[in-house]
């Protein structure tokens, strides 16, 4: 159904920021639109769906305010159950540790979130497409005509190539390896440990990046490659590293011969940390559009969803004269900012020592499940600096 022409928030962008934002900010009883260019919020997919539990997620950012809905995710929403996350080295020595985790279903998640956010009195325009944003005025076109809407606040949730926050002047980092592109396929037929998450490194597979096997129950899994493009081989491209590895990685191509490829999913994933700015007196981004990823694993959903709930609640505050909108950018880097620039570093560091195959597997021997752990949750122990400079790879 077509749009009313002026709301109190318009939210641009239904994936779990967008949704969270436009859920909170309808809680508090403003006129809300959530609008997406997607005819099927969830589909087609842009990255795959992993989720640590609540109890990890307090670990991972300690001092943000968790969203309701990442306390109990709805078990229709959930492909499987994994205990452990396992590192295999470029020589093939693996270790890992303990974390719980979900392999979810984003088509069902997203969709799950974005009827939160209507049954919290959201407008929900889906099929539509933004192709212009005047300060707070946004010009759409898609499945239910054109149209002019104006706002009072916008937040942007429209992922990395965000069109509010370039309208709005906060772009992103410009530096090629602070975007990384994710190319997961979903396969059939395989036989993989399904209480395992699986990472594997090495420059012939994933040059600065990682490879995955997720479990998704049954004889179902997610394989895909994490990579920056700046990395690549010559004429090569995501969808040929992903296919080495699936055919010729010693170790994964016997755990995936015979795999049957049901799915594509590719999309962008921005590793290079929030932009100096996130707000204005009108605009605010959040989730991917803001560089809320925990680079050293690439993981944004329950980052997303903390940044999309301080959006939805600051622009619901800066409506009813409690603080300015410009608050928002203050408010979420306290939550976790500190948490996002140590893993930009952390990550920077490990793009050096993953260029070497000989590095990479000493430092997976070195260093501790406990400190690995740390590491993914975009943690710098100082041991584990030591541990890295013992391995003579010049880092600071």
């Amino acid at each position: 159904m077509m749009p009313d022409d002026s709301y109190d928030i318009i939210v641009v962008g239904a994936g779990p920021a967008g949704s969270t934002a436009a859920m909170y900010a309808a809680r508090r009883g403003h006129s809300v639109l959530l609008v997406d260019k997607k005819k099927d919020i969830g589909t087609p997919l842009q990255c795959g769906g992993f989720l640590p539990h609540y109890e990890t997620l307090r670990e991972l950012v300690p001092n943000a305010e968790l969203p309701f809905t990442l306390e109990e995710i709805p078990a229709s929403c959930i492909h499987t159950t994994t205990s452990y996350q396992r590192f295999i080295s470029p020589d093939g020595y693996s270790k890992g540790f303990n974390v719980r985790a979900d392999a979810i279903d984003r088509r069902r998640f997203d969709k799950y979130l974005a009827r939160q956010a209507a049954k919290a009195g959201a407008h929900l325009l889906v099929g539509t497409n933004v192709t212009e944003v005047r300060g707070t005025e946004l010009m759409m076109d898609g499945a239910f005509g054109d149209a002019i809407v104006r706002g009072k606040v916008i937040i942007g949730a429209d992922g990395p190539n965000s069109v509010v926050a370039k309208a709005a002047n906060m772009p992103r980092s410009a530096d090629p390896m602070g975007t990384g592109t994710a190319f997961e396929y979903e396969v059939s037929g395989v036989d993989v440990d399904r209480e395992a998450v699986e990472m594997y490194f090495g420059k012939d597979y994933v040059p600065g990046g990682y490879a995955w096997i997720i479990s998704q129950g049954e004889d179902t899994a997610n394989i895909g490659v994490g990579i920056r493009e700046a990395m690549f081989g010559e004429g090569m491209c995501a969808r040929d590293y992903l296919d080495r590895f699936m055919h010729k990685h010693p170790i994964a191509s016997k755990r995936l011969e015979g795999a049957s490829v049901l799915s594509i999913v590719a999309g962008l994933v921005p590793v290079g940390g929030a932009p100096k700015m996130t707000a204005t007196s009108d605009t605010v981004i959040a989730g991917d559009a803001a560089g809320h990823i925990i680079a050293t694993n690439g993981g944004g959903i329950s980052t997303a969803m903390v940044g999309g709930k301080i959006a939805g609640e600051t622009a619901a505050d800066s409506l009813e004269g409690r603080c300015s909108l410009i608050e928002y950018d203050k408010r979420w880097r306290e939550q976790m900012g500190l948490e996002i620039r140590t893993a930009v570093y952390a990550r920077r560091l490990m793009d050096k020592l993953m260029l070497s195959d000989r590095l990479m597997s000493a430092a997976i021997r070195v260093i501790s499940p406990e400190h690995m752990k740390a590491i993914q949750c975009g943690q710098l122990p100082d041991p584990v600096k030591k541990s890295l400079l013992k391995l003579n790879i010049g880092l600071e």
